[in-house]
Parts: C-alpha cells; structure tokens; sequence
C-alpha cells in the first residue's frame, strides 16, 4: 500500500519517493519490518497461548528430555504469517500477480495448518485434520498456482528467438538502459547479445523451467506428452499443473515431517529463503540473467521483496523458537513455510532444483518413507515388524542414538547451508 502511496509522491515530485521503486531499498525494509514485527508480536502471542493453555502434546519417542517440551505452546505459527504478511501489504506492488499467488499460498496453507492445530488442541484430536482434507486443499492450491501460471497475462517468460540475418541490431547504449534495477518497465521485446548478434526475445506463456547444469536449457512439460503430436503443445499445460500440485504437496508435507526440533525447520527454511530470494532477483534482471543463462521473467524481481519478508519473519521466530523453545510454530506454520518454497520455486522456473535445496526435506521425507514400508513389509513377510531407523523422521533417529538437540539441529543447518551453495554454483556450472 505504501508502494502506491510513494509512487503518487514521486509523480508530484516529493523529495525521496522515488526510493520505493528500488528493490534493494523495499527489500531490505521488509525484512527489518518483518523481524521486529515477529519479536514484537512474538512474546505477545506466547503469552496469550500460555494463558489459554494451548500447549502442544510431545509424542514420546524414548528421549527423557522430550517430556520437558510437554505443554509448549504451539500454534506459534501466526506469528510467521502475519509478519510475513503486513511488510509485503506495505512494500510489495500488490498488482503483481507473483506476490497475489504467494499472499494467497500463505494464507490457503495457514488456513489449513491453524485448522488441524485446533483440533488437535481443543478437540483433544492427536490427529488433527484428516489427512485426505490436507491433501485435497493441497492440491486445489497447486491447481490455482498451476492455472494461473500458465493461463494468465501477467505471468509470462521470456525466451530468445532464432537468430536469423535479419536480426535487428541495437547499439550498447540501448542495451545497458535495460540494465536498471526496476525491470518491471521494460519492453516485452528486446535484444541479447551473441557472437556479434542480437538475439530478438519475446514473452510467451509456456509450461517451460529452467534445467540445472546445462547451458541455455530448458524443458517444456508438453514435451512429456509428444506421442499426441500436433496436441502436445495443446494439453503441455497439463503436466505442467500436476508438477505443480505434485511439488506444493511434497514439499509442504515435507516441511511439516521436519518440524520436530527446536529451531530446526526454521533455520533450515531461512537458508532456503535466502537461496530462492537470489534466484529471484536474478530471474527478474534482464542483464544477469542473460549472463548466467538462466530464464528471464518480468516482474518476478517483486517476489525479492516477499522473500525478504519471510525470511524475518523466520528469523524473528526463530528467536523464540530456538532451543529452549517457547513456542511451536505447529502445522500453522510448517505447512505455509514448504508451500511458500515449493510455490516460489515454481514461479522462478526452478523447480527441478529443489532436490537439491531442500535435501534436509528430502532425506527426512525419505526416512519416514523407508521406516514405513519397510515395518509393513518385514511385519506382513516375518510376522513382527523391523525398523531400519531407531525412530523417524531422521532427525528422531540421532536423538535416539543419544547426540544432543541443539547439536543435531546446528548441523542440519550445515547441510542446509552446503546444499545452498551448490544450488547457487549450478549458475556458474551453466
């Protein structure tokens, strides 16, 4: 809102309105405003919960210290939702059709987690929410996420033409004025350099992403359905939405199996965040992403601006949810945290990336797939069920063996961290 409010003071020549329109200057304010905002409101909300009594049930895995947590307030995260949010309504360009799918990402997931916490807490459910409702809400995101994309005006990429003799040329000046930070401007056609040339690009919807470690490639998902020839690029725009209910699904799922130590999730979403927030500055440059060969997409710069926001609002609550913790973020928080990743990624064609930037998710996710059916069948093959892990998710199985929490947690950072440099070097190794 206050990005409107500036732009207006710029067109009547206020002195300084002209700041709103930088990036940098919207992004860095969000996440200061979001962090104060999460350690402000923070301390409010635990002792609300506190007064309630909306504490969280701690299963027992055979760890004595886990019996200390029992009646940690949970639900803590609102906290993480509403700092998030009140810095993008301030900063963000609320027209920009990224920022409207990650506002309604948040809120559609947050929906969903607050719904199962509440039954879990006041309606004495350890269950919560049925999981088939979980998923079916999981999936009607991803096919709003996947419609739009692919369907709407606003959410374009933009991909180089063939070079042919008639290629126009520009002179470097023209070019470098494309080289400003506020891109959203810019011409839906403009020219790249190559050997000499120009390469003329155009904007198109088309359900194509970025692949990592090879150079100036991309796949399109009709590709997956060629065998129906000329209709291909017809129904390409299927797969496309399955993918994106698919990722939405596993990771926030995935977030939400990690979501068992102090300070875990959060710190690990955080290092993912500041991955994704320099993907998303780079995809929405014409000039750096052209350099490093990678798809350039008008206006998604606006989701740094988002990014930024989330990242302090994890950071706030992670100053409070950091062990000893004195609050939960619960499903509240855990599944809008793996859908805003998974949705962000999408937006910035980097889906095929998260593997690798999410692998703390990926191995937790794995090692509850693994224990389960490896229980199920060894129980249906001997009689009695084996485990492979002491207990699961993972990061259960280390706290069984007898390592620390705090020790645990700390590392998966570091693994969180490792893998975040090696989904940025995939930039250079293009």
């Amino acid at each position: 809102m206050l990005f409107y409010l500036f732009e207006y003071l710029q067109e009547i020549n206020f002195p300084g309105a002209g700041m709103f329109h930088y990036i940098s200057f919207r992004s860095a304010t969000s996440v200061i405003l979001a962090l104060f905002i999460a350690t402000i409101i923070g301390k409010k909300m635990i002792t609300m919960l506190k007064k309630h009594q909306i504490g969280d049930e701690i299963r027992d895995i055979g760890v004595e210290w886990h019996n200390n947590k029992k009646g940690t307030p949970t639900m803590g995260g609102i906290i993480i939702i509403i700092s998030t949010i009140i810095p993008v309504l301030l900063f963000a360009r609320l027209s920009n059709i990224y920022i409207i799918l990650m506002l309604v990402t948040t809120l559609w997931l947050g929906t969903i987690g607050f719904i199962d916490d509440y039954i879990k807490v006041f309606k004495k459910n350890k269950k919560g929410l049925a999981g088939r409702f979980k998923i079916i809400g999981q999936i009607t995101l991803g096919l709003i996420v996947g419609i739009t994309l692919y369907f709407s005006d606003d959410a374009k990429v933009r991909i180089k033409l063939p070079l042919t003799d008639e290629t126009t040329l520009v002179s470097d000046n023209e070019f470098l004025l494309l080289n400003k930070e506020n891109q959203q401007d810019a011409d839906s056609i403009q020219q790249m350099s190559n050997n000499g040339k120009r390469h003329e690009t155009a904007d198109v919807k088309a359900p194509i992403t970025n692949v990592p470690f090879f150079k100036n490639s991309q796949i399109n998902y009709s590709w997956f359905v060629s065998f129906l020839g000329e209709n291909a690029k017809k129904w390409g725009w299927l797969v496309f939405i399955l993918v994106a209910i698919f990722i939405i699904t596993a990771v926030s799922n995935a977030a939400n199996l990690t979501d068992g130590q102090d300070g875990l999730v959060t710190g690990v979403s955080s290092i993912i965040g500041v991955t994704l927030g320099i993907f998303a500055y780079l995809s929405g440059h014409i000039v750096y992403s052209d350099y490093l060969n990678i798809m350039y997409i008008p206006f998604s710069q606006e989701l740094v601006v988002f990014i930024s926001a989330f990242i302090g609002a994890l950071v706030g609550f992670l100053w409070y949810n950091s062990n000893p913790a004195q609050v939960f973020m619960g499903d509240t928080g855990s599944l809008p945290i793996g859908g805003i990743i998974a949705v962000l990624a999408l937006l910035i064609r980097i889906e095929l990336l998260l593997p690798i930037l999410c692998g703390v998710f990926l191995v937790e996710t794995v090692s509850v797939i693994i224990q389960t059916n490896y229980f199920k069948f060894t129980r249906k093959r001997f009689g009695a069920g084996k485990r492979v892990f002491l207990c699961a998710p993972l990061h259960h199985h280390y706290e069984k063996k007898g390592y620390a929490e705090p020790k645990i947690v700390v590392r998966f950072w570091i693994v969180s961290i490792i893998l975040a440099v090696i989904t940025i070097l995939t930039l250079k190794v293009r």
